[in-house]
């Protein structure tokens, strides 16, 4: 399944996660959010930024990032590829997709919004995605990515996350129902290797159990001029 550029246009009943209303009254709370604004920050520094959502369609983040952002947007819901592949029991599949998933050139995207999708992962499946992130970033390219730090309580049942954006400083976290409960937290040495030759460069422990992580690709190296051979 390709991504899609969006223009807003609506629900879109077939996709999982994206049936919500985002003008439906919700009860859930509004979070502060340590990584989006540094991400933010990062992302609009450059010319009309290419941006990649992980996330479901929604429509207040599309009019947040399209709109007043002036980003190009594209969406790739990989929550819909990993519960279809969880209720098919087709799981080992998810590597060798990944590897083929995106049509996005080499250094074409300036950021990306993973979201909590490598919570959902094991690390067969982890490695070929992070590593087909890494290509897709641009240098000096940002990728935000949100771990959690504890294993649900037992009995829990499984949920996946809308992230929705409230402004750039806050975010409402709105769960529905999931096949595949989250995996067991990746330690932090192992989130630093898999998504290498990327950079952590801001780091956020929250109260909520999560782990903010942003990351850089390195820069171009500046190009020097010629020396011009002694006479």
């Amino acid at each position: 399944m390709l991504g899609d550029i969006l223009k807003w246009g609506g629900k879109r009943p077939d996709r999982p996660g994206a049936t919500e209303s985002d003008s439906a009254a919700r009860d859930e709370p509004v979070l502060v959010s340590k990584g989006l604004p540094k991400f933010l920050t990062a992302l609009t520094q450059q010319p009309s930024p290419v941006l990649l959502d992980f996330g479901p369609v929604i429509g207040t983040n599309v009019e947040h990032f399209g709109e007043r952002l002036g980003c190009k947007l594209f969406i790739e819901d990989l929550l819909v590829d990993i519960e279809r592949h969880t209720k098919a029991g087709t799981l080992d599949q998810l590597p060798a997709i990944f590897e083929k998933r995106f049509r996005h050139g080499d250094a074409s995207v300036d950021g990306i919004l993973c979201w909590d999708v490598f919570d959902y992962l094991d690390k067969k499946s982890a490695k070929p995605l992070a590593d087909q992130l890494v290509r897709m970033l641009r240098p000096d390219g940002v990728l935000l990515a949100f771990f959690v730090t504890a294993e649900p309580p037992p009995g829990l049942k499984p949920e996946y996350t809308r992230h929705v954006v409230v402004d750039k400083l806050n975010l409402q976290h709105r769960p529905y129902a999931a096949a595949r409960p989250k995996q067991r937290p990746l330690p932090n040495r192992d989130i630093q290797r898999l998504f290498e030759p990327l950079r952590i460069v801001e780091q956020f422990l929250l109260k909520t159990n999560l782990r903010e992580v942003l990351f850089r690709k390195a820069p171009e190296p500046a190009s020097t001029a010629p020396v011009s051979p002694s006479v």
